[in-house]
């Protein structure tokens, strides 16, 4: 793995973890969380930043913001207890299925 490609995937974590975290700031009421929440955004945007120099923008977004929207999709119903429907696992598929596509055709 590519050094720029180690940088998405800690933007990816950073991003999903904040993400994870902000119904815990109470609408940016509590201190804590909420700079949990802002640090873990910023180092998110400064990791993706970092794998810019190398990646292609369109891919490299792409692949921050999919796999970003399935792994929340994915948190929210196993560890956060909101509802699951065949729709949502098909939508997760789905987000997945694209950006494995556009990988495939940044390759070429």
């Amino acid at each position: 793995m590519t050094t720029a490609w180690l940088f998405l995937v800690v933007a990816i974590g950073a991003e999903v973890l904040g993400t994870s975290l902000l119904p815990r700031t109470d609408g940016f009421r509590r201190t804590g969380p909420t700079v949990a929440v802002l640090g873990l955004y910023g180092v998110a945007l400064y990791c993706l930043s970092l794998a810019l120099r190398a990646l292609d923008v369109g891919v490299a977004y792409a692949v921050w913001a999919g796999v970003g929207t399935a792994a929340i999709a994915a948190i929210g119903m196993l560890i956060l207890h909101e509802p699951r429907s065949a729709s949502k696992v098909l939508g997760i598929g789905l987000v997945v299925a694209g950006v494995v596509a556009l990988n495939l055709g940044g390759l070429g």
